[in-house]
């Protein structure tokens, strides 16, 4: 084990480097931030991972979690790994139904679940399940009275492995110098768009690359604060997460609440910090609520400091240097609004911003480069991790960066991006088929649609098979549109169509709720529900102001022609959307059908019914009249 290969083996190699003195995570617990030790952090992983060996844990089992980020989901990812079993990763929204799938398909034959509220879906679905032997769980808040001994709590397990390590001393780390970085890590589930979610097979040796090659263009240090927010069970999380954390010394702090996650960004104001292209989004729209219900003060400093910021920005990411004169104001803004602004949002200290998951829209890259924080794309998947990003100040805006040291990158005659790195994935879990159509040589086919311009940085367009061709023989991106309309602080979700029956583009989109309705109350706007607010003449006046200021961006075949404000939010427990918040689009398109038509007609109106499902399992109907704008 002189050169580690696997991720425990990273872990012990750590933290025999740095001990009990220096803080490896830290969690916000009732208030307070509680600090773990390199040393605790390696105990917690060894008696954990003796604790599964007493419940029979075998090289190549598989075990699922479910949980939120907590110190306790990567002690168990790690222990299971020791013991050179397979982590399979579920989100934390998931139903009942949904868990059955992926703990069915993945052969899991333990399960670690967060809290009572996990561990009662797993109830649900007990006699659906029987391989599972045990299912472990690290919060024990609402599960006292439960006598079940199928539940079994993470202090007993460490208790047992505690007992197993007193009799068997050298038992654990036999175990883990056995491991390979041919070994399996964890199964990353796909996001299901197109049929039942896929379970990528990746191994040690691709996540050990992917950190690797990150760290090539992006070194991480041990002195470096990082907020692990992103789901656990996301690919993205496992490498620039866990996997430098473990190979770097790189500090991870955990929110107390995911609700808790913008305080304490504040609180830890991390070096290196990774969002989705969502929570970036999100940002800016809190950000311009907020200014619009702020002091005049504020507001008069805002706009007259955020067009130089802009301008600074521009200057330094097209010339590479900012005249003398605009660095001074520059600077002025730096004292009268941007400090202020980063201490807010927590980005004080931040070296290395990424987005991942969606395409950035370019608006908001520019907006945080104008208040001085150095964003970047990064564009991945969870079958080859990283593709591209963007690298130092080489950063162009409409970009998704260049492939980094390691990565080789091409399109296809058909247009498809395809890559080869050594943290290409191992194939699909039971699917020889899948396979054997995304690898090839070596190469894997992502099934994104894209081009590569002379000075080496990638266009990401769209899925291949989401390039969509109108009636006029004009292509066009609807995830592109989408990614612009979505930069507004008063719209939350979109579907863009089109086709080859259909002669224009048009838009389904939902509204913010809590802005619009902070809007409209400052207008007093009276207002009852989600459905009343988005039917408002007025409110469809705001949105067609965006929509507008989006079609002067675009080519006329691509414009939004007509669009309608939905009468419900897009919601993956009906299917809408995936749990990553992709779109289901032919699931949608037929859910909406009869809105879409009304697009494409000559209605000024629609009536519509939708059933809404409840999050205790109960469903009901609302009805209304869509109104439909036309442009």
């Amino acid at each position: 084990m002189d050169t580690p290969q696997t991720l425990p083996q990273y872990l012990k190699h750590t933290a025999q480097k740095y001990g009990a003195t220096r803080v490896a995570m830290r969690k916000k617990q009732l208030g307070i931030w509680r600090e773990y030790s390199w040393t605790e952090s390696y105990t917690r992983v060894r008696h954990l991972a003796l604790g599964l060996m007493t419940l029979g844990l075998a090289h190549g089992d598989k075990v699922c979690i479910i949980g939120d980020n907590d110190p306790e989901y990567f002690w168990a990812q790690l222990a299971i790994q020791a013991c050179g079993g397979v982590a399979v990763g579920i989100f934390t929204d998931s139903v009942p139904s949904e868990i059955q799938y992926i703990v069915q398909h993945s052969d899991a034959v333990l399960v670690f679940a967060k809290d009572q509220e996990q561990c009662d879906k797993l109830l649900d679905i007990r006699a659906n399940v029987p391989a599972i032997r045990r299912v472990i769980y690290w919060e024990d808040k609402g599960l006292w009275n439960y006598r079940d001994e199928w539940l079994m709590s993470f202090e007993a397990l460490a208790a047992a492995g505690r007992a197993l390590d007193q009799r068997e001393p050298n038992r654990f780390e036999e175990r883990l110098a056995q491991g390979s970085g041919d070994d399996l890590a964890i199964f990353c589930y796909t996001s299901g768009t197109t049929g039942l979610p896929k379970g990528a097979m990746i191994a040690h040796k691709n996540l050990i690359g992917g950190a690797e090659i990150s760290s090539s263009v992006d070194r991480r240090l041990d002195t470096d604060e990082y907020l692990s927010f992103l789901p656990p069970a996301w690919i993205t999380e496992n490498v620039l997460g866990l996997a430098i954390h473990v190979m770097t010394g790189m500090i991870i702090n955990f929110p107390e609440e995911p609700e808790t996650v913008q305080e304490n960004l504040r609180e830890i104001s991390p070096h290196a910090l990774l969002f989705s292209a969502r929570l970036w989004e999100s940002l800016v729209s809190m950000v311009q609520a907020r200014i619009a219900d702020t002091s005049w003060v504020n507001r008069v400093l805002y706009k007259t400091f955020m067009p130089l910021g802009y301008r600074v920005a521009d200057f330094r990411f097209e010339q590479g240097r900012v005249p003398i004169v605009w660095r001074f104001l520059g600077w002025l803004g730096e004292l009268a609004v941007f400090a202020a602004l980063r201490d807010k949002l927590g980005l004080s200290r931040v070296k290395s911003a990424y987005s991942s998951g969606a395409a950035l829209s370019p608006d908001v890259i520019r907006f945080f480069r104008a208040i001085g924080v150095n964003i970047r794309n990064l564009f991945g998947s969870t079958e080859a991790i990283i593709h591209t990003l963007h690298i130092g100040d080489d950063v162009k805006f409409e970009t998704v960066g260049v492939p980094p040291p390691g990565v080789q990158l091409r399109i296809t005659s058909e247009g498809e991006i395809v890559v080869k790195s050594k943290s290409v994935f191992q194939g699909y879990y039971k699917n020889p088929e899948a396979t054997a159509k995304a690898l090839e040589d070596g190469w894997f086919h992502t099934g994104d649609a894209g081009y590569l311009r002379e000075d080496g940085h990638l266009i990401y367009l769209d899925r291949l098979k989401d390039l969509l061709e109108l009636a006029t023989g004009d292509k066009f991106s609807p995830q592109y549109i989408e990614g612009r309309l979505k930069f507004s602080q008063y719209i939350k979700d979109v579907m863009v169509v089109g086709g080859r029956e259909r002669a224009f583009v048009t838009a389904v989109i939902n509204i913010d709720f809590a802005n619009v309705g902070r809007w409209a109350e400052k207008r007093r706007l009276a207002y009852t529900t989600f459905v009343d607010l988005s039917q408002k003449p007025e409110v469809y006046d705001l949105i067609k102001q965006d929509v507008l200021r989006v079609n002067e961006t675009l080519p006329p075949p691509a414009r939004v022609k007509s669009f309608v404000l939905l009468h419900k939010e897009f919601d993956p427990d009906e299917g809408d959307l995936t749990r990553t918040r992709k779109l289901r689009r032919n699931i949608m398109e037929d859910r909406y059908r009869e809105l879409i038509e009304a697009m494409y007609g000559r209605k000024d109106e629609v009536r519509v019914s939708a059933q809404v499902k409840y999050r205790d399992g109960r469903t009901g109907t609302v009805e209304t009249t869509v109104r439909v704008c036309k442009l």
